[in-house]
């Protein structure tokens, strides 16, 4: 009785392991890849045939000619898909809020003219780390710096904000959007150069 038991328990478990374990995630993932190839394959972006990013992760940009993304939380270095996760330090902790001066201090001391706050989420990382969008209104905030470096008048550059703005997802879930790599690629393939 007990090993006509534990054979009958170890048929289900292969079985089950071969069925859900396997079959099941390789029946997902080739539908996956015929009903949604660049999803499925890490909404790679590509430039001259090459991948130079995702449009899932964010990209660290300092260049003044750029527009800069969120912070990013994980370490060794920003935007590390393998340390994903979020600084866990709260509104309160004063390592948050030195830190959130600091990125604001940043922002002042690449765009002196600009006075105005800047927006919350180019002070504050993500809850991944990872976040490579920003609002339009991040992307507005850095629109005269952006245009300043690159030679352009701002007007140029916030209708090009525009022309990245995606809506919210189904038209009212979330907020809209502007991804920061595709803006950025943009930017740099109309050509415009830095003046200084």
């Amino acid at each position: 009785m007990f090993l006509r038991n534990l054979r009958s328990a170890a048929t289900l478990l292969v079985a089950m392991t071969l069925l859900l374990g396997i079959a099941y995630p390789l029946l997902v993932t080739g539908v996956a890849g015929l009903a949604f190839p660049a999803r499925a394959a890490g909404s790679l972006i590509y430039k001259d045939g090459r991948p130079i990013g995702s449009r899932l992760i964010g990209q660290a940009f300092s260049d003044p000619r750029h527009f800069w993304g969120r912070p990013s939380a994980t370490t060794p270095q920003p935007y590390n898909a393998l340390a994903s996760g979020g600084s866990n330090l709260g509104p309160l902790n004063p390592a948050l809020l030195d830190q959130v001066r600091a990125d604001a201090m940043g922002l002042r001391e690449a765009d002196p003219g600009n006075r105005a706050p800047p927006p919350v989420e180019l002070v504050t990382a993500s809850a991944s780390g990872l976040d490579p969008d920003i609002s339009p209104a991040a992307a507005h905030y850095q629109a005269a710096r952006v245009a300043r470096a690159r030679g352009v008048d701002v007007a140029a550059v916030d209708a090009l904000i525009d022309a990245h703005r995606r809506g919210p997802l189904l038209g009212f879930i979330g907020e809209p959007t502007i991804n920061v790599l595709e803006l950025n690629l943009a930017l740099d393939e109309l050509g415009w150069r830095a003046t200084r």
